[in-house]
């Protein structure tokens, strides 16, 4: 029987890791992957997420590559610039004042959160990000592009601004028939586990 918990334990943890870790790394991952579960799952059903993704696919509906591209441009010229005018109207939004909310309830845990659409776009974020479109990269791919229920746990990296430990754990979000509309992306901070 014991033999048969394992066995189901590690084929459970080995959904949730990327491909190509480690066992040892495995086992690293494994309590960032409980966290989301226990921590994180039970409040991506909340309204103000559900209704804010919905309102950005809607809004967002009819963008082409080159309009993420170019909205893309924009968010990374603002980061670096003076002018923050997008960035500041998402994070000013209320699913940003939300998941701000839950970054700080959550005794150190969380480091950073963002919401994405359906085509890997910031809805709503705790943090600036570096960019606007998550939509090439593998949180976004292996969480909302894996489909339904997909949780995708990253490697452990040390955060140079913070100098901690962190990962990023992504998990697609759906909606209340269970269609996936998006994503989150929560940077957890394994020391604080």
């Amino acid at each position: 029987m014991k033999k048969v918990m394992t066995a189901l334990l590690l084929a459970c943890t080995a959904v949730a890791m990327p491909m190509g870790v480690s066992m040892a790394q495995d086992a690293k991952l494994a309590p960032i992957a409980d966290y989301v579960t226990s921590d994180i799952k039970p409040w991506l059903n909340d309204l103000a997420i559900i209704e804010a993704i919905k309102a950005q696919n809607a809004a967002n509906a009819n963008l082409s590559q080159s309009d993420i591209d170019a909205l893309d441009k924009k968010w990374r010229a603002e980061v670096d610039g003076s002018d923050h005018s997008m960035i500041d109207g998402v994070l000013g939004n209320a699913l940003s004042k939300f998941l701000q909310e839950k970054k700080a309830a959550s005794n150190g845990k969380i480091a950073e959160i963002f919401v994405m659409d359906a085509k890997g776009l910031n809805v709503g974020q705790s943090d600036p990000t570096s960019d606007y479109w998550q939509g090439d990269e593998g949180k976004f791919q292996k969480s909302f592009g894996a489909g339904k229920d997909a949780v995708f746990v990253d490697e452990i990296e040390k955060d140079e601004s913070t100098q901690t430990l962190q990962s990023q754990a992504s998990v697609t979000i759906s909606d209340e028939k269970g269609t996936p509309i998006g994503a989150i992306t929560v940077g957890v901070n394994v020391d604080a586990l």
